[in-house]
């Protein structure tokens, strides 16, 4: 089994994937006017809007935005990320700070409340991990 891509579900799917494109620097594919997808090296992100929802079930239609999950992202420099995103995201939940597993992360939300960590590995043990 491979894990290939995460998919967001959006209310406002034009705001959305714009927001994607500028804070990981890639332009996305757009498949139809309610699907789009960013592929990075490892993974990727694909994006729709509320009503392919209901291409699954009806009852999916109203789901989007939880917070129950986060998306991700190791980055060079998680301080230097701060200084680009920090007026694109609607809500910074926590700033650039060293957890105690070694990870400088910083925490914030795309445009329909999911949350996404970019993180930098600092201490010994998290360097050797993600190297």
């Amino acid at each position: 089994m491979k894990l290939t891509s995460i998919r967001i579900i959006s209310k406002d799917i034009k705001a959305t994937v714009s927001f994607y494109e500028q804070i990981i620097g890639i332009t996305s594919t757009w498949y139809t006017e309610d699907f789009a997808e960013l592929s990075t090296d490892s993974i990727t992100i694909a994006i729709g809007s509320t009503r392919t929802m209901q291409l699954f079930s009806e009852d999916l239609t109203g789901f989007a935005g939880t917070k129950s999950t986060i998306i991700e992202f190791l980055v060079k420099n998680v301080d230097e990320e701060y200084d680009k995103i920090k007026n694109i995201a609607p809500e910074i939940i926590q700033k650039p700070t060293t957890m105690p597993w070694g990870n400088r992360s910083l925490l914030f939300c795309d445009p329909d409340g999911n949350m996404i960590n970019f993180f930098t590995p600092v201490s010994t043990e998290a360097v050797k991990k993600f190297s």
